[in-house]
């Protein structure tokens, strides 16, 4: 079988809309609301930055990267007044789980999943953990026994794996927080950049500031679009993401890795028919 694009990308690709449950499902909401916290915010910081235990802002900040200055420190550590780190992951893992029987169903007992479940923990827990500081914290964890429980877990883990590598290849074209959403936007057609979901709701000033320090560099030009210079940044921030993110997939043998993609093919394709919610 041949791969049309780094096997990294593909597996991406496949695994993205399982890890996406935990952002698009209600069940895990629902679950971090049972804790007690309050709002999709408080959740989401409780419930990923668990692993890490009891941090201060400032650590979760540097390992997530991609938040504005202060965003982090408005639910860390006010979550862990109101429950535990571990107490957050199991409600975390339990709430995404049950959204992936909701929407698989039929294909929760069929062998490709269990199947699926087996091969991507064994490369889930195989790559080395230095210099990726959410890998290793999940790497620290317990791998569930139960397939679909175990199938989240090494889908969260190789998604935090690959997003530590994505860190790197940002800072190596010094893309900063703030404009590595604006890239992002742009590259997915969305414009003006500012109007993007992940950060519409900065204060203007800042926002503005952020564009003009991408116009003063070429990476976007007075309209607030990609220029060819600021496409070469993306294209380069991109592949070197995939190359980062290839080392967990070295470990299978290539009959192994075309049975990975197969099984996990009807996985994803029923997650992106519902937007894994």
């Amino acid at each position: 079988m041949t791969h049309p694009q780094p096997v990294a990308r593909t597996l991406f690709d496949l695994i993205e809309p399982i890890a996406l449950v935990n952002f698009f499902s209600e069940e895990p909401h629902e679950a971090m609301a049972a804790l007690g916290l309050r709002g999709y915010w408080d959740g989401y910081f409780a419930g990923r930055s668990a692993p890490l235990g009891r941090v201060s802002a400032e650590v979760v900040d540097a390992a997530f990267y991609n938040f504005a200055p202060g965003e982090v420190a408005r639910h860390i550590p006010k979550v862990w007044d109101t429950t535990t780190p571990e107490a957050a992951h199991a409600a975390r893992q339990q709430g995404c789980v049950a959204a992936l029987m909701r929407i698989l169903g039929d294909l929760v007992a069929s062998p490709g999943t269990e199947r699926a479940a087996d091969l991507l923990a064994r490369v889930a827990v195989s790559a080395p953990v230095e210099g990726r500081v959410m890998y290793a914290a999940l790497r620290a964890l317990p791998v569930p026994e139960e397939p679909v429980a175990r199938l989240w877990h090494a889908a969260n883990m190789l998604r935090e794996h690959r997003g530590d590598g994505h860190v790197v290849a940002l800072m190596s074209e010094q893309i900063d927080r703030t404009e590595a959403h604006v890239l992002l936007a742009l590259d997915m057609g969305i414009h003006p950049a500012e109007t993007f979901g992940r950060i519409h709701h900065l204060p203007r000033a800042y926002l503005s500031s952020v564009m003009d320090g991408l116009r003063d560099r070429g990476i976007v030009d007075a309209a607030g679009h990609l220029t060819e210079v600021g496409r070469e940044v993306k294209d380069r921030i991109e592949a070197m993401t995939d190359v980062l993110a290839e080392a967990p997939y070295a470990l299978l043998e290539p009959a192994e890795l075309t049975e990975l993609i197969a099984s996990l093919d009807p996985i994803s394709a029923r997650l992106k028919a519902t937007g894994s919610q």
